[in-house]
């Protein structure tokens, strides 16, 4: 007998504050490549293949970070994947929702594998193994969750207690509980019946929406229309804005797992981490011979059990001791290792006193390339600008700035009032204040330019985009 489809569906809304400065509400950590050359995002998908009757994959992205997800997408090769946009952000259990009714009235009642988008798993067998018995509680109407077995008395993590195994890998869910102080902590692993709360679902896409209309009707309601009324916009699924927002904010965990009756667990042992703080990152990360990871340009001196990411100079250390340090074009952070959960305080910190770097870097990602903020004054700014292959900026106006250009390399194709024409490398323009214009990069390269804006009033907020092929006009 076939097995049912299994559609992962991959959540990649969250902001990871507790990774600032790289991870930020603009580029959040699923999008980072803080272990190799792969982004996380790109990793939960690479991640995968060898699975047996799986489905194409659908994330759950925040509008914001739309164009960065469907590029790290095409970077590997995936083409199938939906994406369906929140407009705002309303937690998981809405977002899995809309997920379970987009599979819903595209395929029969298909499995739902439920997969954060930024978790670190090292053993692939063992997940796969996992998945695999995984999927048979689920046919079978279990609303299954995956336990990982803890590797020591951690107070980051909620838990789960599951009951001795009877009848196979499956374990009933007994509670599932908050994240405990360190003694209680120690009391959990001691009992051996308690795992680490993953994250990771995986159940039929009707079981989880007859559970949440028992639960949480509200939800279904609000998602049902958002569904029913979304737009497809590019390459994008557009979720209603009006109708998701109705939907209340809630956590998967706290309006189903925590209160069905069908709650079952399968233990992973597949080193697993949620990279949810420096210190975790540190833990996963290679290490040189006196327990340092780095990455950048970095060069320790007389260093300890530190990790160091340099990603715009070169960074140096002397005698470190368990030491986190990440530099960012504008952001230094130092930090005891042990106190690497408190990273999320400082963020709070910075978005009280309205300071831009809380939620956004230097360097801002469109989709049509990327600008860089490299130097600004009284009434100018600089930048340094890159349109990808093929790509084009909105044809647009400002009221309150003018703005030079000088090529680099690569050809752009110029709309300048009522002109229109070619610049290559060392070659440059002016585009008056009130004056409509464009930017395209016809070449097979990318195209780098240098922007000199100069005015009164120097924001982002001074566009009017009067025609866009990426529907922000």
């Amino acid at each position: 007998m076939s097995l049912p489809v299994l559609i992962p569906v991959i959540l990649c809304g969250g902001s990871g504050t507790r990774l600032w400065p790289l991870s930020r509400e603009t580029y959040p950590k699923q999008f980072l490549r803080l272990l190799g050359r792969e982004s996380l995002l790109q990793q939960t998908m690479q991640r995968l293949k060898g699975i047996e009757e799986l489905g194409p994959a659908l994330l759950v992205c925040n509008e914001s970070s739309r164009f960065v997800a469907a590029e790290q997408l095409r970077e590997i090769g995936i083409d199938d994947a939906r994406i369906l946009l929140e407009p705002v952000r309303r937690n998981t259990a809405p977002a899995i929702a809309t997920a379970a009714l987009h599979a819903l009235s595209e395929n029969e009642d298909p499995l739902l594998l439920i997969l954060p988008s930024d978790h670190v798993i090292k053993n692939h067998d063992a997940f796969c193994t996992a998945i695999h018995f995984a999927r048979d509680a689920a046919s079978r109407g279990d609303l299954v969750t995956f336990g990982i077995k803890p590797e020591g008395p951690e107070t980051g993590y909620g838990y789960i207690r599951a009951a001795s195994s009877e009848s196979g890998p499956s374990r009933p869910v007994l509670e599932f509980v908050e994240k405990p102080n360190r003694a209680t902590a120690e009391q959990y692993i001691a009992s051996g019946n308690y795992y680490w709360n993953s994250g990771m679902f995986l159940f039929r896409a009707s079981r989880y929406i007859e559970e949440l209309m028992r639960y949480q009707p509200e939800i279904v309601a609000a998602c049902r229309e958002a569904v029913s009324q979304a737009k497809k916009d590019c390459d994008f699924i557009r979720l209603d804005s009006k109708a998701y927002e109705a939907s209340p904010d809630n956590a998967v965990d706290y309006a189903v797992m925590e209160r069905t009756d069908r709650a079952s667990m399968i233990a992973l042992d597949a080193s697993w981490s949620d990279i949810g703080s420096w210190a975790s990152v540190w833990e996963v990360a290679d290490k040189d011979g006196t327990n340092n990871a780095t990455q950048g340009d970095v060069l320790l001196q007389d260093c300890e059990d530190c990790l160091v990411h340099g990603t715009t100079r070169l960074v140096t250390a002397v005698g470190l001791r368990n030491t986190v340090v990440v530099e960012t074009a504008d952001a230094l952070l130092i930090m005891d290792t042990e106190r690497a959960q408190d990273t999320k305080k400082l963020v709070g910190q910075l978005l009280r006193t309205k300071r831009a770097e809380a939620t956004q870097h230097r360097e801002i990602f469109r989709p049509w390339g990327s600008y860089d903020s490299i130097g600004n004054g009284h009434r100018f700014q600089v930048k340094r600008i890159t349109v990808k292959q093929g790509a084009k900026l909105s044809l647009q106006m400002h009221h309150h700035r003018a703005e030079h250009w000088v090529v680099v390399s690569g050809t752009a194709k110029i709309t300048n009032g009522d002109k229109e024409y070619l610049l290559t490398e060392n070659q440059s323009t002016y585009i008056p204040v009130g004056v409509v214009h464009s930017l395209e990069n016809p070449g097979k390269v990318p195209l780098e330019l240098i922007e000199i804006q100069s005015g009164g009033y120097l924001g982002e907020d001074d566009i009017v985009r009067l025609q866009d092929l990426y529907g922000r006009a």
